[in-house]
């Protein structure tokens, strides 16, 4: 019976051979005893030889194993990452070193840069005027189009508070970076570019870009209506070029402190989004008027203080960095928190204030200029 078995399964590549079974039970002569049994040890080693153990396959390291790359999969707010592989460092203090003096650097040229800017503003707002009236008496002379386009753009932007034309740009810059996202091919580009990650190979440029770059719909339009909202107090409080200066130094501080706590805790993965430096926005408006009155977008009759929302924000973070909470980059939230209320209430005064030395030497640059002639006395 085992030996029926055996042949009507068959073994190796191919069936093995199957005797006459009469009533049951193979009868085997004596000539082909030798022979089956022969067959039989071919067909092992076949086995044996076909079924051979595959090399083990050495795969690179992924800096989203584990609980970690898991949440970030889970997350609609970061692009699928199924073909990426990121490679953190052996020694992760030492990738900390570039991110750290790319965020020095690049703030201190963010505030020399808008010092500057104001300081041409101011030259050229003069000029501007006597040209506003000049056009303003054109108009008044000229036959005016009924229904002319351009006309309803310029009265619809004149309608517009500082604040709000100073952050046009920087919604036009998010929307474009999130219609390059809906473009496969560019997906790897994106990755490398545009989400700041200490396990990339790339770690300076994406703390910046990253700041523009947003992969949900509804992750972009709740940042841009809160920067939106928040345009106006923040322009008025500390004027447009220094905003900008601020804003885009958040967005920069916000990812270092980012990274540090992802070496720290090694949960390495992207983070994309404007969220930290909206967070410094909201932060300063918060500290400069705690007795403003603020309201959920979804629930606008339940209104709080800006102070209690800003404790209330940052005790969240909080919870949420500590905790490991995976959806949000509660590091990047918190740091960019920290950086609007330190720079409201001291750094301006470090930072802004002392701003004068720079300005007098480009000052003397514009009104002197290059000598011409050239020539020795």
């Amino acid at each position: 019976m085992a030996l029926r078995g055996w042949a009507q399964r068959g073994w190796g590549c191919g069936q093995a051979w199957a005797p006459p079974v009469v009533g049951g039970c193979p009868e085997l002569s004596a000539a082909q005893a030798p022979r089956l049994l022969g067959r039989r040890l071919n067909l092992l080693l076949q086995q044996k030889c076909g079924f051979r153990k595959a090399p083990r396959k050495v795969e690179p390291r992924r800096s989203d194993t584990g609980s970690s790359g898991e949440a970030y999969k889970r997350s609609a707010l970061i692009p699928p990452l199924e073909e990426t592989v990121f490679y953190p460092s052996p020694y992760p203090i030492r990738t900390l070193v570039k991110p750290f003096f790319f965020t020095v650097g690049f703030t201190g040229c963010a505030f020399g840069s808008a010092a500057i800017w104001q300081y041409e503003s101011l030259k050229s707002r003069v000029q501007s005027y006597f040209d506003g009236i000049k056009a303003d008496w054109l108009d008044s002379i000229r036959p005016q189009k009924e229904g002319d386009l351009r006309k309803e753009i310029n009265k619809w932007w004149n309608s517009l508070s500082d604040g709000q034309r100073t952050v046009t740009g920087i919604i036009a810059a998010n929307a474009l970076v999130f219609c390059l996202w809906r473009v496969p091919s560019l997906h790897r580009t994106m990755i490398r570019y545009f989400t700041s990650n200490p396990a990339s190979k790339v770690l300076c440029s994406p703390m910046l870009l990253s700041t523009f770059s947003h992969f949900s719909l509804f992750h972009m339009a709740a940042n841009m209506y809160v920067l939106w909202s928040f345009s106006s107090s923040i322009v008025n409080i500390l004027g447009q070029e220094q905003f900008v200066a601020v804003y885009l130094s958040a967005g920069v501080i916000s990812n270092f402190v980012s990274y540090v706590c992802k070496v720290a805790t090694g949960r390495y993965g992207p983070s994309l989004g404007a969220s930290g430096a909206i967070m410094t926005v909201l932060a300063a408006v918060c500290t400069k008027i705690p007795e403003g009155r603020l309201a959920i977008i979804f629930l606008p009759v339940f209104t709080f203080t800006a102070g209690n929302a800003l404790k209330a924000i940052i005790a969240m973070d909080t919870a949420g960095m500590i905790l490991g909470w995976k959806f949000f980059d509660h590091a990047a939230h918190l740091g960019g928190a920290l950086f609007g209320i330190w720079y409201i209430t001291y750094g301006h005064e470090l930072i802004w204030k002392n701003r004068e030395p720079l300005v007098k030497i480009w000052h003397e640059i514009r009104t002197n200029g290059p000598k011409k002639g050239g020539g020795s006395k």
